[in-house]
């Protein structure tokens, strides 16, 4: 890759924009459930900063926002006044940062850096100079449109493909216009197929086409174009994170070596480009009317669904039934217990971080006798399975926990190997496979319940404690407990937490929990079929998504934790989002796509 040309002015200060832009409106897309219009108005510091060009786009995000990158937006129209820049950008929303910006008001201000990418000015060139044909399928409309508003009016012939409806026309001046839609709404009834073929090339007589829009549709307009021996260039859409070219992330293969979709794109001359073959066939839903079973047994015990309330986050089940339905659940663990009443830690508690927290609560509980005498009665008579979830720092205080959970209803434990070992000094019974061997062995002589062993994800071999515990008769496993993370007050110039460490959870953690499930569940897949035990997965889950993820990674049930203090019924919106999931995605049970992924 050669090394790429600095955009600087005869001064040596930037042409390109990063800052803040007004919004100036947004603006649903009429007969459209997803597409808006959003325009925002940049000041430029210089004259010498550049206005974009048709094909360019920007990196764009509202300055208050939950996501930390920009999205690659492509310009759909541009108007300057001396510094004074207004873009418009249509937008599909697709995900949290689109959604986002879709909920921007007058007034409020985007993160702005652009114009990034090349343009299709420099394929339209004395080889393309002639009659064309201009291609946008759906969103892809937005690039192409503002590309066809830069030439002569009547130049060229626009081809638009849309599922339903049409839009982003406005300033396309076409000799022909052919829209095709997928329902028959408007235009021709069909993909760009029913209009656009290697005929209709030729008797036009097409000297270039340009396209815009998913990756399927530039696979066909790519084939077309060689069949009827003509050049085409296609703007492509890939995920990124800088937009300029150094985080390497938005790499394609061509024919010509690797290239970046941000820098050396988005526009490549098609005859360069390799699309992947098609996907597998997307999965036909369930047939109407057909509901998907959630319901999952672990170690015996039946759940309605998969979606279990973490342990320390949702106290004995009452704090949040003012809020949504509790019974919902598939099941409930609750605070960590120990033998004996822990007044927890010290000092300051807990502090927010980016995507997520860091917790130094210290397993405070009223101990074993009083939850059984009090809180468990009513934890029992809620219809959702309960598990008692129990702590210790010796041997004996986990034992003597296990007796007298025995004696109880409680239909299951949950057990906490990540508290200190004294005899270890200090270290966690799940820190080291023989440790945690020896928690589990004496906690499985001393019930027989159905045992669910919670293990640390910072034991340096953490598939070896989990087989350990399985040896030592594990139930079942849950994963993974929080991670240990440090907080400096800066203000203080000391640790924030009074015992320095503490534990790290909420979304950030989400991808390190997955890879920790996905290899431990992968070790048990090997094991003999008499040998295997569910997993349950958790750590940073949020959304249904990130439950489907767990699931198809090997997880027989998650738990969520923390999101609930964000939005205390986010598992009852994870129990609807698996369902419909289910739903369309033709899925009768949750054991259809256990462990897909492995």
């Amino acid at each position: 890759m050669a090394c790429d040309k600095p955009q600087i002015d005869k001064d040596g200060k930037g042409i390109l924009f990063s800052g803040n832009a007004k919004v100036n409106l947004v603006k649903d897309i009429e007969g459209q459930t997803n597409v808006y219009l959003l325009e925002v108005q940049a000041e430029l510091e210089r004259e010498t900063q550049v206005s974009p060009k048709p094909g360019q786009f920007y990196m764009i995000k509202g300055s208050r926002s939950n996501v930390t990158f920009g999205r690659p937006i492509s310009v759909y129209h541009t108007e300057r006044k001396d510094n004074s820049l207004k873009v418009q950008f249509l937008i599909l929303e697709k995900g949290q940062g689109t959604k986002e910006m879709r909920q921007l008001l007058p007034g409020d201000t985007v993160s702005l850096t652009g114009p990034l990418g090349n343009t299709f000015g420099e394929f339209y060139n004395n080889e393309t100079n002639g009659r064309i044909a201009i291609i946008g399928g759906g969103i892809g409309v937005a690039p192409v449109a503002n590309f066809a508003s830069s030439l002569t009016d009547d130049s060229y012939d626009f081809f638009a493909s849309f599922k339903s409806g049409s839009y982003g026309l406005e300033h396309v001046k076409a000799a022909k216009l052919t829209i095709t839609t997928d329902d028959g709404s408007v235009g021709v009834h069909g993909m760009l197929s029913a209009a656009f073929t290697k005929k209709v090339i030729q008797t036009n007589g097409y000297k270039a086409v340009f396209a815009c829009g998913p990756t399927p549709m530039l696979a066909y307009v790519q084939s077309v174009c060689q069949e009827a021996g003509v050049k085409c260039y296609l703007s492509l859409e890939k995920k990124m994170l800088c937009g300029v070219g150094a985080c390497l992330g938005c790499t394609i293969t061509t024919k010509e070596g690797n290239r970046r979709v941000c820098k050396d794109g988005p526009i490549f001359d098609g005859s360069i480009l390799e699309f992947p073959k098609p996907a597998l066939t997307r999965r036909q839903p369930l047939p109407a009317g057909q509901k998907p079973n959630l319901k999952v047994n672990i170690a015996g015990v039946e759940f309605k669904n998969p979606v279990i309330a973490a342990s320390g986050t949702f106290g004995f089940a009452q704090n949040y039934r003012g809020f949504f339905d509790v019974e919902a659940l598939g099941g409930i663990s609750s605070k960590g217990l120990t033998l004996e009443p822990k007044p927890g830690n010290s000092g300051e508690r807990i502090i927010e971080i980016t995507g997520g927290d860091i917790n130094s609560i210290g397993l405070e509980n009223p101990g074993v006798p009083h939850f059984i005498e009090h809180e468990l009665k009513e934890m029992l008579a809620l219809n959702t399975v309960t598990l008692a979830n129990l702590a210790g720092h010796s041997l004996e205080s986990y034992v003597k926990g296990a007796e007298l959970l025995d004696k109880t209803a409680v239909p299951m434990i949950e057990l906490n190997i990540s508290c200190p070992n004294v005899k270890a000094g200090g270290m966690a019974w799940g820190m080291e496979p023989l440790c945690a061997f020896e928690c589990v062995s004496a906690v499985r002589k001393a019930t027989k319940k159905p045992l669910v062993v919670k293990l640390s994800p910072n034991a340096p071999d953490l598939v070896a404690v989990a087989l350990a515990c399985i040896k030592a008769g594990a139930d079942a496993l849950s994963l993974i407990n929080t991670i240990q993370a440090v907080a400096i007050d800066i203000e203080k110039g000391r640790p924030y937490f009074d015992n320095i460490k503490a534990g790290m959870c909420g979304p950030a953690v989400k991808p390190i929990a997955l890879r920790m499930v996905y290899d431990v569940c992968s070790a048990i897949k090997k094991l003999p079929a008499n040998e295997q035990v569910p997993v349950i997965g958790l750590g940073g889950i949020s959304k249904w998504q990130d439950a489907v993820e767990f699931i198809m990674a090997g997880a027989s049930a998650v738990q969520v934790g923390s999101a609930t203090f964000a939005k205390p019924d986010t598992m009852i919106e994870i129990i609807k989002g698996l369902e419909t999931f289910m739903t369309t995605h033709g899925y009768k049970s949750i054991e259809d796509f256990k462990g897909s992924a492995l």
